[in-house]
């Protein structure tokens, strides 16, 4: 009967937040709190500069502390060296400050910051803490759900630091960005919840953009994707990035993502 009702409450914290789960930008709402989250993020994408295309590869822990606090630690692995090698990790943390509720819509808003270290070359003009620069991110994040459908956007501070021990940060190169983001999601299906075990299917459509805050320079990204969550706990996501518009040096815009996730729900009771 406990593990029956553990199941039932994560299953309507899905059906409210199921489209709210993005590919590439968080929301403002957090994991549920006592759960444990691991992902096995993967992207491919084209190379710019050069011939064939670059592997990531981002494993992720997710920690949900309490219903306002979460944490996530996250590792770089990377193709470009063509092998397979460890650059780098961050860890990133999410406070969830106001939070309203009507009867079928809510409204989040949280504080983030991620801090990342790599030691990768650095090849491009855009500032990428996930995976390609050391440095620091900061900023808030606005979350609605109205009924099936959830918009969410982000502003946020993005500083890059030299990538030790080898690689100093380039002195003609800005080190500073401003980060904006703007996602929407709706879920498909199912059209009425009669089991927790059924699958849901939720597209998404994300825009993420950048601006050097030295020279202006900026560029704004597109993020079509599918997303299938099964029983409830396990989560599947397919997007592809396309770069709508650049000013800046970028060594490889566009590509797929595939992210595979399982939820471990109540691991501190």
């Amino acid at each position: 009967m406990r593990k029956f009702l553990i199941v039932f409450t994560f299953f309507l914290v899905q059906i409210i937040s199921a489209q709210e789960l993005f590919v590439v930008t968080d929301p403002a709402s957090n994991v549920p709190a006592g759960s444990l989250g691991i992902r096995l993020g993967q992207s491919i994408f084209k190379e710019q500069m050069e011939s064939g295309y670059s592997y990531h590869f981002m494993p992720e822990v997710t920690w949900g502390v309490n219903k306002n606090l979460m944490v996530r630690t996250s590792m770089f692995v990377s193709s470009r060296s063509n092998k397979l090698v460890t650059e780098g990790a961050s860890f990133y943390t999410k406070y969830r400050f106001l939070s309203t509720d009507d009867l079928q819509s809510h409204f989040r808003m949280a504080a983030f910051a991620r801090c990342s270290f790599n030691n990768a070359d650095i090849h491009q003009e855009q500032i990428e803490i996930m995976g390609h620069n050391s440095g620091f991110e900061t900023g808030i994040v606005a979350t609605q759900l109205i009924k099936k459908v959830a918009i969410s956007a982000s502003i946020s501070f993005e500083k890059a630091f030299d990538n030790k021990p080898d690689y100093k940060f380039p002195v003609e190169q800005n080190d500073n960005a401003t980060n904006y983001t703007l996602s929407l999601g709706k879920l498909m299906y199912p059209k009425k919840y009669t089991s927790f075990k059924q699958t849901n299917i939720n597209t998404m459509l994300e825009f993420v953009g950048q601006t050097l805050n030295e020279n202006g320079k900026s560029y704004l990204d597109i993020v079509p994707s599918i997303q299938f969550i099964i029983n409830s706990q396990a989560r599947i996501d397919v997007a592809y990035r396309h770069e709508l518009y650049s000013s800046m040096l970028r060594s490889a815009p566009n590509g797929f993502y595939l992210n595979l996730e399982y939820n471990f729900f109540n691991v501190s009771k």
